[in-house]
């Protein structure tokens, strides 16, 4: 069985709140554009310049569907 939040030691909940491994971020890339994706740690997202599009981390787990993607566009 898997702990809540709650229930994790305080560094637990640390490293999980901090997002994603760089090594997995230096071989992600924009599954649309093909271009590379910064970390937007404040949001827990990935985020694609080329294609306005941020894309979710949850878990540790980048999320690379287009439609679970939030846009960037300010419309």
């Amino acid at each position: 069985m898997s702990k809540t939040t709650a229930e994790m030691p305080e560094e637990g909940r640390a490293e999980k709140s901090e997002g994603i491994d760089p090594k997995l971020l230096d071989l992600l890339v924009c599954p649309l554009t093909k271009t590379r994706l910064t970390f937007d740690r404040e949001r827990c997202e990935l985020v694609s310049d080329a294609a306005k599009l941020a894309y979710p981390v949850r878990g540790g787990v980048p999320i690379m569907l287009p439609s679970e993607a939030r846009s960037l566009d300010k419309a």
